[in-house]
């Protein structure tokens, strides 16, 4: 997964596209942009909620896959506990089609649910952080 293709992951499991920004900052979106690094500092990728100008659960990764796969998750994990994502009981037997999931709306999926990490705890920081 990288930049150019979790737009349609995060789409497969059901996040609505006004809600992610890939590649430029945009406001009431998650955003994953790439600080290509100047002055000689290495490159990197960034990843944050940004509301009212500002940046908001904001972590920063050395690799543009690991960026994007801490988005999915994240965002996965919120379909989850909004009950969007479910696991499909066996269909094979019966024969019948799996209930889909009820839809999802932009405010519903911007709004981070109980328990995720939260700014600052070590669940939230990128690995070799501080």
């Amino acid at each position: 997964m990288n930049m150019n293709s979790i737009a349609d992951w995060l789409a497969r499991v059901g996040v609505p596209d006004e809600v992610v920004s890939v590649g430029r900052e945009a406001e009431d979106a998650w955003c994953v942009l790439h600080d290509p690094g100047e002055n000689g500092e290495e490159p990197a990728w960034e990843v944050f909620w940004r509301e009212h100008g500002n940046r908001y659960d904001w972590a920063r990764f050395s690799n543009e896959q690991v960026a994007c796969f801490y988005l999915f998750g994240r965002l996965s994990w919120t379909q989850v506990l909004r009950g969007a994502l479910e696991s499909a009981p066996p269909t094979a037997a019966t024969g019948e089609t799996p209930p889909s999931a009820p839809p999802v709306t932009a405010a519903e999926a911007a709004t981070p649910p109980t328990g995720l990490p939260t700014a600052g705890s070590p669940a939230s920081r990128p690995a070799g952080s501080p």
